[in-house]
């Protein structure tokens, strides 16, 4: 039984990608900082007859993020699929120099997914196989106002899943997915701490549409992770339909 490791499981697209790559059966390795919602979660996948392995970490902390993984080699013995899905978005305006949230957004978003990658790496090759999937953003291939330094940290994320795909190309032994949603039905927006970005987003300076289900991400993900060996799907954009940019 293959295993993945699902980062910012405790809500959102991580608890939806869990549950749908636990019904497609993977072993799940369920890491987040909230310990109490990753084992709300396992208890409700075990009671379902799948397996589940809570891991409480900081991905900012690559000491933990490292033990997390080593919990679940020797649990499971291997780890086939990385899903780096923990992120944060506290919009602001450049101007109002929100820079302690600059900084965190660097921490969470690029550093985090470099020390899931760095933790997975040695076990794959190993294997001689495996796959990671980067959660990115449309903001990672587009900058949207209020958006400057949370687009650049996704852009950064764009970059280094596709170093790491060029990387490993010629050896076919690793193969990598960044899936960029658009606006998602999740809690991101409950990060944002500058006042005048929620006014600037009520006028409609965004678009005004419907945003999307955590479960069409998944949906997304799965279909990356069940195509053939030789094949990988290296880009997948997400967005709502009516969603303009």
């Amino acid at each position: 039984m293959k295993t993945a490791i699902i980062t910012g499981a405790s809500s959102g697209i991580g608890e939806v990608t869990a549950k749908a790559l636990a019904e497609n059966g993977f072993n799940v390795v369920l890491i987040a900082r909230r310990e109490a919602l990753l084992v709300k979660l396992r208890d409700e996948l075990e009671a379902q007859g799948h397996s589940a392995l809570v891991c409480p970490a900081d991905i900012t902390d690559r000491n933990q993020v490292k033990a997390a993984v080593g919990n679940a080699l020797e649990k499971w013995g291997r780890i086939d699929v990385l899903i780096n899905n923990a992120g944060i978005m506290p919009l602001s305006f450049m101007k109002n120099l929100h820079e302690d949230e600059w900084d965190r957004m660097i921490d969470v978003n690029i550093k985090g997914v470099l020390n899931g990658i760095g933790a997975v790496l040695p076990a794959m090759q190993a294997q001689n196989r495996g796959h990671i999937i980067n959660v990115s953003s449309v903001a990672g291939i587009k900058v949207m106002p209020t958006a400057a330094v949370y687009c650049g940290t996704k852009f950064a994320v764009e970059a280094i899943t596709e170093g790491l795909r060029q990387e490993f190309a010629m050896s076919g032994t690793l193969r990598t997915t960044v899936i960029r949603p658009g606006a998602v039905a999740t809690n991101l927006m409950g990060t944002i701490t500058d006042p005048e970005v929620q006014p600037f987003l009520e006028q409609g300076a965004l678009g005004d549409f419907q945003f999307i289900q955590p479960k069409a991400i998944a949906d997304a993900i799965v279909f990356a992770v069940n195509q053939p060996l030789e094949v990988s799907v290296n880009e997948v954009v997400i967005r709502p339909t009516a969603q303009p940019f």
